[in-house]
């Protein structure tokens, strides 16, 4: 049995009473502006939960989440995000994260003409095809499928950087650093993909 609705509102109850418990003036600081280190742009899969997996507490991640872990650049949501964060947040850490099994990626590769959703796949579709050769030497299917979550992301961290609110505070700032990670459900562990880029030829 899954978690009913009663019960969401009962834990929320006990997580106020647990935070007001190890610290009477948390939900006061919490008032206070938000000044998160860290912009998380993740999978909107339920499986996924980036604070939790992070160990962050509320108000240190800024997080964005779609199927897929996609920035597309017509993508106004993800872009007003990611414009936020960077120009009134001023984050130090731009994260991409996919994850290993993802929904999303399975599902661009099926191709269902006739489903509303086929449109968002197509940027994965494009990740597929600019990088089929590399695809087609691994034999595993499985194997394939998790280097194209990888691939996925290294072309999101890709179109982050093409933002122009991203290179100016690069350029003058110093930050936000990209990063490009996997997580694999399986283990619950966080794989670092050390995404590179050169911050001078920005």
């Amino acid at each position: 049995m899954g978690l009913t609705y009663k019960q969401v509102f009962e834990n929320n109850r006990l997580w106020v009473a647990e935070k007001k418990a190890s610290d009477s003036d948390f939900f006061s600081k919490l008032e206070e502006e938000q000044h998160p280190d860290y912009l998380y742009i993740g999978c909107s899969d339920s499986r996924v939960p980036a604070e939790i997996f992070m160990g962050a507490q509320p108000g240190e991640v800024f997080v964005h989440r779609n199927i897929a872990n996609q920035v597309a650049l017509s993508d106004q949501n993800a872009l007003s995000v990611i414009h936020f964060a960077v120009d009134q947040l001023r984050v130090k850490h731009i994260v991409v994260c996919g994850h290993y099994m993802c929904g999303g990626v399975q599902a661009a590769m099926e191709r269902k003409q006739d489903s509303p959703l086929d449109p968002w796949f197509d940027q994965v579709r494009e990740v597929a095809e600019l990088n089929r050769l590399e695809l087609e030497r691994l034999n595993d299917v499985g194997e394939r499928f998790r280097r194209l979550v990888e691939l996925n992301v290294e072309a999101q961290c890709r179109n982050v950087l093409k933002r122009e609110v991203v290179k100016e505070s690069i350029r003058n700032n110093g930050s936000p650093t990209l990063h490009g990670w996997v997580f694999d459900i399986h283990s619950g562990g966080l794989i670092d993909l050390d995404f590179q880029y050169d911050p001078d030829s920005i």
